[in-house]
């Protein structure tokens, strides 16, 4: 994955100077590194073009200081020196460890990139700046949009709707409201209305006395009461029943609320954030959802953006999802730009969830390889081969059968003669003692390429598998159809994860 702009380095360490270069440089980035007095002069020129700055050892007094003078530029932290507390720095998007790996630094470098996209659109990203990229991968308007928003509710008590397909990451948004909010070192408390029952979801809600309905047994706390001083988020407020809504809507009118059973009343100190992936405004009019309870909710709407409308954004999703589930799973993996392109033509339905899911799926099936097209379930290749221009032709390698010695050829079969095309095979120079069989596999160049490399993986496959099952799984004597040592076979066979079967 390559990247653009200018890097500053600011380390006095020459040979940890060197490297940083050589690491960035290599991911495309123009490096600026030297002495540091030097550099630092350049970093205050005026018209000096530093996009990024990699901050180490530089003897300042005050590295915060430092930071707050450079707003504009996203800083990365590579060292163990600082004794300040720079977690208000809305400028620093991380630090680097002292042994690096290829998707930590491309991660961090999202992170500056979403940066830079933030103070293009908005010239007031507060301290939450950082916390906002982190939580909301993405360079594009849409999400940058939506980060905006939630920059400027984040530090007020307005009730926030938040709507958008299922998936498309709803309760992040909730979070990170709370995250930015003066509510943040309080409770954030998520509740799936459409998950509980009707006859439940008071008592979820508002909570209980002893003995107000059979079973009983105990006082218990609702949710509003756990999320005192914090947020309550209600998820699919749209599922919610009438009866609730009228409720709720007491609650949010007089900040009040009494527990099942009590008709004692408890202030209700929360912030409330509601989503939901159905149209509101269809259900007011449907009479399914009250409209007095939807102005309440709707005072600041944000609409979270379906996938296939921030596809630019999938190569940033799927390397922070490859990082999270990576850390879980100890693995990781590369995906080629045809498998990438392959992703970013897909609908998702499922949205980020379902991006989601296929990363974690993917490296537990290929952990530590590289995803190609092939490796992608049919579902994420367009349903259908034919999208492919090479295609066609692959499929009839993977089908293709070549007769080996002591098979017999099946020729009862009924063949419609306007289905037969000629294929022409490219006019090349008979190699003498050349083994007549692998003229089969020699389709004509046409002017697009081909991907030699699947090409001859495919050819490999069909031949194993055939030789394998002439052998009756025997795999030495599988090698010696294929005159090959029986360890080159072997390997092949755990390369293509072909398994020998009597």
């Amino acid at each position: 994955m390559k990247f653009s702009g200018n890097l500053l380095i600011l380390e006095k360490d020459g040979q940890k100077r060197h490297s940083l270069e050589t690491i960035f440089g290599f991911l495309g980035l123009v490096c600026q590194s030297g002495e540091v007095t030097d550099c630092i002069s350049y970093f205050n020129a005026e018209q000096s073009n530093v996009d990024y700055c990699v901050l180490g050892s530089i003897d300042e007094k005050s590295y915060k200081d430092f930071l707050d003078t450079h707003k504009d530029t996203a800083f990365l932290l590579c060292t163990d020196e600082i004794k300040e507390d720079l977690s208000k720095c809305a400028n620093l998007m991380g630090q680097i460890s002292n042994d690096p790996n290829y998707d930590e630094i491309v991660s961090l470098l999202h992170y500056c990139q979403s940066f830079r996209t933030m103070r293009k659109y908005s010239t007031k990203s507060g301290q939450g700046a950082a916390t906002l990229i982190k939580m909301l991968v993405g360079q594009g308007k849409a999400i940058t949009n939506v980060r905006r928003l939630i920059e400027q509710v984040a530090s007020t008590d307005a009730s926030v709707l938040i709507l958008g397909e299922s998936g498309t990451g709803k309760e992040v948004v909730a979070r990170a409201i709370h995250e930015l909010s003066n509510r943040k070192n309080k409770a954030f408390v998520p509740v799936n209305c459409g998950a509980i029952p009707a006859e439940l979801l008071e008592s979820e809600l508002f909570g209980h006395e002893k003995g107000a309905f059979t079973g009983a047994i105990s006082a218990h706390e609702g949710r509003f009461e756990l999320a005192e001083g914090g947020t309550i988020f209600l998820d699919e407020i749209g599922d919610m029943p009438l009866q609730m809504q009228v409720k709720l809507l007491r609650v949010l009118q007089e900040r009040q609320f009494e527990r099942v059973g009590s008709n004692k009343p408890i202030k209700a100190d929360v912030r409330v954030i509601a989503a939901t992936h159905q149209h509101l405004e269809k259900m007011v009019e449907e009479k399914t959802f009250r409209q007095d309870l939807f102005y309440r909710l709707n005072v600041f709407p944000i609409d979270t953006p379906p996938l296939r409308e921030r596809a630019d954004d999938i190569p940033l999703l799927v390397q922070e999802l490859v990082n999270r589930h990576g850390k879980e799973q100890g693995a990781s993996i590369r995906f080629t730009q045809r498998a990438m392109l392959e992703l970013m033509s897909c609908q998702w339905p499922g949205n980020v969830r379902e991006l989601s899911n296929l990363v974690e799926r993917l490296l537990i099936l290929h952990p530590n390889e590289v995803v190609d097209v092939n490796d992608l379930p049919i579902t994420y290749r367009g349903g259908k081969l034919e999208d492919d221009p090479f295609a066609e032709r692959m499929a009839l390698l993977d089908n293709f059968t070549v007769p080996l010695p002591g098979d017999e050829v099946q020729e009862d079969f009924d063949v419609d003669e306007a289905d037969i095309k000629p294929i022409e095979l490219p006019h090349l120079p008979v190699i003498e003692g050349e083994n007549d069989m692998a003229q089969a596999f020699m389709p004509s160049l046409s002017p697009e390429g081909i991907n030699l490399k699947d090409m001859v993986s495919n050819i490999e496959i069909t031949m194993i598998k055939q030789a394998l099952t002439q052998s009756n799984g025997v795999v030495a004597k599988a090698s010696e159809i294929l005159g090959l040592r029986r360890t080159t076979l072997v390997e092949k066979m755990k390369k293509y994860n072909i398994v020998a079967s009597n």
